[in-house]
């Protein structure tokens, strides 16, 4: 069974699980290993400080009791009127699952009873398995493209996609 809820205080070591699990499999091999490992772990901290700024921006997926997709998202800070989705990561144990297609789902119901529209993303360019996901989920590209320094002074190009709420 595939529920989804706000995230809360405790939820900050499941969301950096999932996030860090995710990354790793989908970004890691794009970076050199020791900057890859340092983003994992990175990635697993990071959210109780986030939980704390404002948990109503914060969802969680899980499967049978167990944690495995969430999303973050706010009003966009360079796309007036639009909401975007910050962040957006299945575990891999939940890839193909479903969980992550139910927390797109109401990601988007949240967006709509906030007010919003549309919404729009960002994604890396060479993650095949991401874009298709999005597309299915009935995101279309925009032609935007922007260069992305996560860090390591290299660059990665991501495109962003755009749908109704």
């Amino acid at each position: 069974m595939i529920g989804v809820r706000a995230a809360g205080p405790g939820d900050g070591d499941a969301l950096g699980e999932i996030h860090a699990a995710a990354w790793e499999a989908a970004y890691a091999p794009f970076f050199a290993p020791e900057f890859a490992a340092e983003g994992v772990r990175s990635r697993r901290t990071r959210w109780h400080a986030r939980l704390a700024e404002d948990p109503r921006t914060l969802l969680l997926a899980e499967a049978d009791g167990r944690p495995l997709a969430m999303s973050w998202s706010s009003a966009s800070g360079t796309r007036p009127g639009l909401a975007e989705i910050l962040s957006f990561y299945a575990h891999p144990d939940g890839w193909g699952t479903g969980v992550a297609a139910a927390l797109m789902d109401a990601t988007l119901a949240r967006l709509r009873a906030d007010g919003f529209a549309r919404a729009h993303l960002w994604t890396l360019r060479d993650t095949p398995r991401s874009r298709r996901f999005y597309a299915k989920c009935g995101f279309a590209g925009t032609g935007a493209v922007r260069g992305t320094d996560f860090g390591d002074g290299h660059p990665l190009e991501q495109v962003e996609y755009e749908r109704e709420c």
